[in-house]
């Protein structure tokens, strides 16, 4: 029994040791993160910082976190944001934010989040590089806000992105039930006045590959850009509107697009009216896009419903045989 007792006794001393030691570790890194950041020219501060969860786990939280990338001209606080990890593996982390508003400025547009129960869990790879395997955000009742006026929100959120079998293959799922729409949105397209308040289905289903794996140095460094993306499936139903697209496409180095994406939409008169309310389509375009897609749907059988195919040749885009312009740039900054 005493042989127990000291066995038991040693084991808990250097379990004791063990999450000391890792929990500065751990301390140590956050921090010195801060400090690699600003010595590249960001912002980046807080102003208190504590470690718990002994034994099972280690759990630091750092008060008043601010960051800003000068040259990209973003910007992030918060009042708190706790890391959570087992203490046996810190490369899974949970982390949770401050149920208080968090800021989020662009230039000169901030933008104020509100969310109950918002966390991310990333799982990493062990190893220097810390490689991403999965990243997943939940949130329950969220809202945006820009000057004190809605922009958005949602009954919950989920958003989940994970690594393949190939390392710079990852899949993106995203789902948003009880999206709503702020009064800036609705006013911009007026037609949206008639409209539910909040959609009834917003999801997103795709895999991307990327030129690297995502890791530290996406956050030090640059970002991974998309090389080739498969749209398995993005939904969008409001009220009497839907909209169905799926499709692949191939990115160069410039961020160009290539290649097709089938898009079936339900109400499509609608669809043009908020276009053009909202200023993405000029009036003058208005009625030759409206007669020649009224074409198009009555070759369907359904006067109501558009069954075409965005085509991204060249840099530009067109749908069916509509050029629309310049075809968007996919870079991540």
């Amino acid at each position: 029994m005493r042989r127990l007792i000291r066995v038991l006794i040693f084991v808990a001393i250097a379990w004791s040791a063990y999450w000391f030691i890792a929990g500065y570790g751990l301390r140590a890194a956050l921090t010195g993160w801060f400090d690699q950041q600003q010595e590249q020219g960001w912002q980046a501060d807080f102003s208190g910082v504590s470690t718990g969860g002994y034994p099972t786990h280690h759990i630091t939280r750092l008060t008043n976190p601010a960051l800003a990338d000068p040259v990209n001209g973003t910007a992030w606080s918060a009042d708190w944001i706790e890391f959570q990890s087992p203490a046996v593996w810190p490369g899974s982390q949970l982390l949770r934010f401050a149920e208080t508003p968090q800021r989020l400025s662009y230039f000169d547009q901030t933008a104020t989040i509100q969310a109950d129960a918002l966390q991310a869990e990333l799982q990493l790879q062990p190893g220097v590089a810390l490689v991403l395997e999965k990243m997943a955000v939940t949130s329950g009742a969220w809202s945006v806000a820009e000057n004190g006026d809605a922009q958005a929100g949602g009954d919950n959120l989920f958003m989940v992105m994970a690594q393949t079998d190939f390392p710079e293959a990852y899949t993106i799922s995203a789902r948003v039930e009880g999206f709503t729409p702020g009064d800036d949105l609705r006013n911009l397209m007026r037609s949206a006045t008639t409209l539910p308040q909040a959609f009834d289905t917003l999801e997103l289903d795709m895999a991307v590959t990327f030129d690297k794996p995502w890791d530290r140095s996406a956050l030090e460094q640059r970002r991974p850009q998309p090389v080739a993306i498969d749209l398995q499936l993005a939904e969008m139903k409001w009220g009497e509107l839907s909209l169905f697209a799926a499709g692949e496409l191939d990115v160069d180095e410039q961020g160009i697009p290539t290649g097709e994406i089938a898009v079936k939409a339900e109400n499509w008169r609608d669809m043009i009216a908020m276009a053009n309310a909202a200023g993405a389509l000029p009036d003058q375009a208005v009625d030759p896009v409206t007669r020649a897609l009224n074409f198009l749907a009555g070759l369907g059988g359904n006067p109501n419903a558009l069954d075409l195919q965005l085509n991204f040749r060249d840099g530009f885009v067109a749908l069916g045989p509509l050029p629309l312009g310049p075809a968007p740039r996919l870079i991540l900054r």
